[in-house]
């Protein structure tokens, strides 16, 4: 999983995961970042924001996104799911190291790369 927000915050990934995760940086190309607000009190709660980055695609080779690749189980993948509110999407991309991985996008805007 690539993470570029709250699922890289330590006190996330324990309520998410019930452990630290440990990572590797990477880069998200032909995306762009912006901030959203989260109105859902338990995610609020749990990262302590109430707002929260979101990708979206834009396919332009001068965006891109940095972040972090996780590797998580089936099962924590399905807790990540749970705690990403509707606005996000989960989606496969292809990172600049030509890692695959899944992230979590605008849904309005989701596209895999």
């Amino acid at each position: 999983m690539f993470s570029y927000g709250t699922l890289q915050l330590e006190a996330v990934q324990l309520a998410t995961f019930g452990r630290k995760l440990v990572g590797t940086a990477d880069v998200l190309p032909g995306f762009a970042q912006s901030m959203m607000k989260i109105d859902d009190p338990d995610v609020v709660a749990t990262s302590g924001k109430t707002h929260h980055p979101i990708v979206a695609f834009t396919g332009r080779d001068s965006d891109s996104v940095a972040g972090t690749v996780f590797r998580i189980t089936v099962k924590e993948l399905q807790h990540a799911d749970e705690y990403e509110v509707a606005a996000y999407r989960r989606i496969a991309v292809t990172l600049r190291s030509g890692a695959r991985a899944w992230v979590y996008v605008d849904a309005r805007y989701a596209r895999s790369s």
